[in-house]
């Protein structure tokens, strides 16, 4: 399908480098490259091959993982290989009505606006206002702004303007203190996830979300290792992504 006018793209050179823009027909601005005459991308389609200045650049659309690799970094995000997990435990998909607590720089939230689009909402409680600026910043980058919207708040006392959430997910040290503010907003069958970096903080979450009721309690940590693959030699990365945090899942039900 050929790219539609207002669509968030990206030009990637050879040396693997990419530019983003946002198309549209008159001149449009590519980060590090100046300005290109948008009619040079009337009628290409995903992958299609176009020369600028002399150089051969590909064109492509953004999938989930490019977005978040893109971010504007401020804040510490939530790592793709953490989101995979949090949008398949949660059953996040288009059509479902998220709660965010902790926006970060917005990777977790790029992750689920793109899931739940076009029919579904994102809305985040975030304690600090750059950093709802920054993830604003980012998702509107990537034409996701019209799924969400945020509050400023600290999430254990805020009055959370969202209600019937099929899902709540919190990045916060201390989300056994939010949970009697959050959980009122999940429906009953609901999923909840808590992240947290460091094992006290795990344990606590735990115990208190068996307090409060919530059954199908999970806890897991994912860690990714990439393989070096080259003619006549196979082996593991000597570098892997491995701790980030811990993610425990649960479910929400009538007491």
């Amino acid at each position: 399908m050929a790219f539609q006018e207002g669509e968030s793209l990206y030009l990637q050179g050879e040396d693997g480098r990419r530019y983003w823009f946002r198309y549209e027909p008159g001149m449009v601005k590519l980060g590090g490259m100046g300005t290109v005459d948008g009619s040079r991308f009337k009628d290409l389609e995903d992958g299609d091959a176009v020369e600028i200045v002399g150089k051969r650049f590909n064109v492509f659309r953004p999938g989930v993982i490019e977005m978040i690799e893109s971010l504007d970094r401020g804040a510490q995000i939530i790592t793709p290989k953490d989101a995979c997990a949090i949008l398949m435990e949660c059953d996040v998909h288009s059509g479902s009505r998220v709660i965010e607590v902790g926006a970060g720089s917005g990777g977790l939230t790029t992750a689920l606006l793109h899931a739940v689009a076009p029919s579904g909402h994102v809305h985040t409680v975030e304690l600090k206002e750059q950093n709802a600026e920054k993830a604003l910043k980012n998702v509107r980058r990537v034409g996701l702004d019209k799924y969400w919207s945020y509050q400023i708040g600290d999430a254990k006392t805020v009055a959370v303007e969202f209600d019937g959430a099929d899902v709540i997910t919190t990045d916060m040290p201390d989300v056994e203190n939010a949970l009697d503010n959050l959980l009122p907003h999940l429906r009953n069958g609901g999923r909840f996830c808590a992240y947290a970096p460091n094992c006290n903080q795990l344990e606590n979450a735990v115990r208190a979300m068996r307090e409060k009721g919530l059954t199908d309690i999970r806890s897991m940590e994912i860690i990714r290792r990439g393989m070096e693959v080259h003619p006549g030699g196979v082996r593991p990365s000597f570098e892997m992504l491995g701790h980030t945090g811990y993610l425990t899942f649960a479910r929400k039900r009538t007491v």
